[in-house]
C-alpha cells in the first residue's frame, strides 16, 4: 500500500503545532497516528488535495509541486504581517511498501 510522509522542512514565522523534522504519515486513507508527530487542521487542509494524486503515482511536477520525486506544499497560515502565526513548508515523499514492490515484479508469489 502506498504511504506518504509529509516532513516539516521549514517554518516561516511561529507555529504552535509543528517543529522542523516533524512528520505526518499517511497509509491508504489512514493517518498513522502512532507514526505522526503532530497534526494541524490548517496544514492538513493544504495537504489534502494532493494526497490521493501522489499516492496514485502522479508526479509532483505534473501537479506543479516539485521538479523531482518530492512534492512541496505549505500551510494556509500566511504568517506576519497578516497573522500572528506562520507558514510551515512540507516535503512530501511517496514511500512504497517493500511487499508491494516484490508483488509487482513477480517475486512475491501468487495471490
Amino acid at each position: 500500500m502506498e504511504r506518504l510522509e509529509a516532513r516539516v522542512i521549514e517554518i516561516r514565522g511561529k507555529c504552535p503545532v509543528f517543529k522542523p523534522g516533524d512528520r505526518i504519515v499517511i497509509e491508504g486513507p489512514e493517518i498513522k497516528l502512532d507514526e505522526t508527530d503532530a497534526i494541524c487542521t490548517h496544514a492538513f487542509a493544504s495537504l489534502l488535495p494532493y494526497i490521493v494524486a501522489l499516492r496514485k503515482g502522479i508526479k509532483p511536477g505534473e501537479l506543479g509541486l516539485g521538479r523531482g520525486e518530492k512534492a512541496y506544499v505549505q500551510c494556509l497560515d500566511p504568517g506576519p504581517p497578516y497573522t500572528d502565526g506562520g507558514t510551515v513548508i512540507f516535503e512530501i515523499t511517496v514511500v512504497r511498501d517493500e511487499g508491494e514492490k516484490s508483488l509487482e515484479s513477480g517475486e512475491g508469489g501468487n495471490r
